[in-house]
């Protein structure tokens, strides 16, 4: 890729609404405390980290297509607003063509969830309002409705390193000329079914949700330029996760030591290869898949662009699919 540049980022997350806030928890180094979420038909209940309500009622949520939407749509509506900034009218009537790209692994998985119990409850009266919110890409058809967008929009679904997939493909976009400004938002939903799911499969983990936004545009400098993303390498029988991560280190190149390394967890061995200055966020905010690979890129820029860093690097291991990473630079002049 070459000369893509990143000219916004947004963020909803359990330290609370837009980016302000998340940069104000990683730079006191915070945990943010855990709440509680009851599993139906289970006395001790599941824990969580909650996304606190929004100051006040966000103004987007009077829009048609949003007033049956799903917590999930909410959160990536704002975090793709908080990063469109001042380039919020770019919609229907504007010659700038947008690409929206929204990835997630679990997905809205709240209103799908309710859907089923009441067809369970009894098929006759389950709500036909609500189906349409259990499909996977209904955020994103959200999103560009609301934005008046009828460019190029995808849904992608995996892990963690989905989000990084989605930045690859909107660089694409903007250097074959399928869009002029790109907009790729990651996002996952809190509900119990999913945070019963990560209790079972990583015991520790504090299941949370949320939404992060990054704003992409080519050949028009901004304070970070997006200048490098690995091949996805995958975990399968014959390639351990590991040998994924060995392979994807060696091509995101970089170490010194006044490099920002920005990561989900603590990843083994990654101290010795990278020596700098580390920011695990799921130790801070929680798990949040898509969400929370969103959330590292947020940072990363955030912390370029105030010119703390020449450059963050976004190493991901994904949850059962790729190790991907991304190098995210300083633009001089």
């Amino acid at each position: 890729m070459s000369r893509i540049f990143i000219h916004g980022i947004g963020a909803v997350s359990p330290a609370g609404w837009g980016v302000p806030v998340l940069n104000r928890v990683i730079k006191d180094g915070a945990t943010l405390p855990v709440q509680t979420l009851v599993r139906p038909g289970w006395e001790k209940p599941l824990r969580v980290r909650t996304i606190p309500p929004p100051s006040s009622r966000p103004a987007f949520l009077a829009h048609p297509r949003l007033r049956r939407s799903g917590m999930m749509t909410h959160h990536i509506v704002a975090a793709a607003l908080e990063a469109l900034g001042s380039d919020l009218a770019i919609g229907e009537g504007s010659r700038v063509r947008l690409g929206v790209i929204v990835c997630m692994m679990a997905g809205g998985v709240t209103y799908t969830r309710r859907f089923y119990e009441e067809v369970l409850r009894e098929p006759a009266t389950a709500s036909p309002l609500v189906f349409p919110e259990t499909v996977f890409n209904a955020p994103a058809s959200h999103l560009s409705a609301y934005l008046r967008s009828a460019t190029v929009n995808y849904t992608l679904v995996g892990d963690d390193g989905m989000f990084l997939q989605g930045l690859a493909l909107a660089a694409d976009w903007l250097e074959l000329g399928h869009a002029d400004t790109c907009l790729v938002v990651g996002a996952e939903e809190m509900d119990w079914i999913v945070a019963d799911a990560v209790r079972l499969f990583r015991r520790g983990a504090i299941y949370t949700g949320g939404a992060g936004a990054v704003y992409l545009k080519k050949d028009q400098p901004a304070a970070v330029e997006l200048k490098t993303i690995t091949d996805a390498f995958s975990f399968t029988q014959k390639q351990s996760r590991a040998t994924a991560m060995q392979k994807m280190v060696s091509q995101l190149g970089g170490g010194a030591r006044e490099e920002l390394l920005c990561t989900g967890d603590e990843q083994p061995g990654m101290r010795d290869r990278y020596p700098g200055p580390h920011l695990a966020l799921k130790t801070m905010l929680g798990e949040a898949f898509v969400a929370s690979a969103a959330w590292q890129c947020v940072a990363g820029c955030a912390a370029v662009a105030r010119q703390e860093y020449p450059a963050a690097l976004v190493s991901i291991s994904g949850t059962n699919q790729q190790a991907i990473g991304a190098r995210l630079v300083a633009h001089r002049g």
